[in-house]
């Protein structure tokens, strides 16, 4: 008859909350990035000037290319806030391919929607 061991609750305690020997390596330690205060400045104000940008682009006539313009600058934007306030840029691959997996999915309906909007009989009725 095999006894079974009772766990002892402060076997590879060190008393700082973790359960494992303290010479095994913390998961959380390498899952969390500190991004320093001067990173955020830049990007805050990288996109204050994109939005200044964009307030003068659309006081500039264009023609067609107004649109595409703002829409260049808006995601641009975007981008820029996916990858640092959203903390993708230090983040796993998982997360990067999961934030692709959507742009990906995203490209493809527009890029249907586009098709059958470009294919239809405008005023051929």
């Amino acid at each position: 008859m095999r006894m079974s061991k009772v766990h002892d609750p402060n076997e590879h305690h060190d008393h700082t909350g973790h359960d494992h020997d303290p010479n095994e390596q913390d998961v959380h330690d390498t899952l969390n990035h500190i991004v320093p205060p001067r990173i955020y400045i830049i990007v805050g104000s990288a996109l204050l000037v994109l939005t200044g940008f964009t307030v003068w682009a659309s006081f500039v006539d264009m023609g067609a290319l107004n649109p595409v313009v703002a829409l260049a600058i808006a995601c641009f934007k975007a981008s820029i806030v996916v990858l640092f306030f959203m903390h993708v840029k230090y983040s796993s691959k998982l997360t990067k391919l999961t934030v692709f997996s959507g742009l990906f999915t995203f490209a493809v309906l527009i890029a249907l929607t586009m098709a059958d909007y470009f294919t239809r009989a405008w005023g051929r009725w």
